[in-house]
């Protein structure tokens, strides 16, 4: 009889559209096509911005939903997510636990102490504080944090800044990290240029509009509507200029109420929530991609606008200038600058061009580095070492 394979669990909070969900899907679904013994727990996929649960059974990766782990906290029922998360484990019987995001990251890591698994790593692609958060809410996270870590082998972060910022917060000293960067379906990134008429057509962009595309949920802190207050100086040198949301959330009404009072309505348009799948084939409209979120981990959708060679603009922030390298492979701006934004959207748009040969590096320098194989690879290699510690 042959080894049985290894049994590896992730716990995320929510399956929703969104970058970590798509990490978690495609190391899941990479490493059960490996041989692994892969289950997904995960809490119910609850808000506007669309689900990827639908994908995780589709594909066939077994999963346990627990009706109680949900972002907001709420000491009782998180004490019912993490009764029922030690259940589950011990049921199952991994070898390792993988978490990701902050609650699920806590409350799953603490479970997996309680359930005896040999390996717990968890994923660090965004951290739960950050300069905008209240400091009392801060000092909280970073003491849950540390505590976590504790019972924790190994940290796996998605940018070198995570990494960095994990350190500074005390949260674990440097050797206890790697660095893995998402994965993406770069072919299909790759080959989405002749999508682009498509693409325009069915978002109703007409030919002589110069896009400038968003993709993010409506969310706080994702930065749209300093896109928007960027829009009138832009319109003011390039009146075909056109705005692109791409994404759900609740602040789509606030955002289109912003609009109007700037008088730009009529140039900001809400394309509403959008597949992965078809993701490549919206950024193939776009004629500039514009990422001015203040607080990510590293912004995937700066790598997919890359590689389909779109000019990208981006706060200097967080992960942004590990991927986009100011004067090399896009434009960095001052977070919250309205000013420096719309200056660097117009120099995409009256210099396409040089904005052309920037796409064209990054899309040279990332295409390798970015690929789901690479991160599942990554993944995988990682395990191996850490069961192999094991006494």
């Amino acid at each position: 009889m042959g080894t049985p394979p290894v049994r590896v669990c992730h716990v995320i909070t929510r399956m929703i559209l969104g970058g970590a969900q798509e990490n978690t899907l495609h190391t899941c679904h990479g490493l059960q096509q490996r041989g692994w013994d892969v289950l997904l727990i995960t809490g119910p996929p609850i808000g506007p911005e669309g689900e990827l649960l639908s994908t995780v059974r589709r594909l066939g990766i077994p999963c346990a939903v627990v009706p109680a782990l949900r972002r907001p906290i709420a000491p009782l029922r998180d004490a019912r997510a993490f009764v029922e998360l030690v259940r589950l484990l011990r049921w199952f019987g991994p070898a390792i636990v993988q978490t990701h995001s902050s609650k699920a990251g806590i409350l799953g890591r603490f479970a997996a102490r309680a359930a005896n698994v040999p390996v717990i790593v968890h994923t660090i692609e965004g951290l739960p504080f950050h300069r905008y958060a209240p400091r009392a809410l801060n000092a909280a996270y970073i003491r849950a944090e540390r505590q976590a870590a504790r019972v924790t082998d190994h940290i796996v972060c998605v940018a070198r800044a995570m990494q960095d910022q994990a350190v500074r917060a005390g949260i674990r000293p440097r050797g206890g990290y790697s660095l893995i960067y998402s994965g993406l379906d770069v072919a299909s990134h790759l080959r989405a240029a002749p999508l682009r008429a498509a693409a325009r057509r069915r978002l109703g962009i007409a030919p002589a509009d110069v896009v400038i595309g968003k993709v993010a949920r409506l969310f706080d802190l994702k930065g749209h509507e300093f896109v928007i207050r960027a829009l009138p100086a832009v319109l003011a040198r390039c009146p075909q200029a056109r705005c692109l949301f791409v994404g759900d959330g609740p602040l789509r009404i606030e955002l289109a109420r912003l609009a109007g009072q700037l008088g730009v309505a009529h140039r900001v348009s809400f394309a509403g929530l959008v597949s992965p799948e078809e993701v490549p084939a919206t950024i193939s409209a776009m004629d500039v991609l514009v990422h001015a979120s203040l607080r990510e981990g590293l912004p995937r959708v700066l790598v997919q606008g890359l590689l389909c060679e779109k000019p990208v603009v981006a706060f200097a922030l967080d992960g942004a200038p590990e991927v986009i390298l100011d004067g090399i492979t896009g434009r960095l701006v001052e977070p919250e600058s309205v000013q420096g934004l719309a200056d660097a959207l117009l120099e995409a748009v009256e210099h396409p061009e040089q904005a052309l040969r920037m796409a064209r590096e990054g899309r040279r320098r990332f295409a390798g580095r970015f690929s789901i194989d690479t991160m599942v690879h990554a993944t995988e290699a990682l395990y191996r070492d850490l069961l192999a510690r094991r006494p």
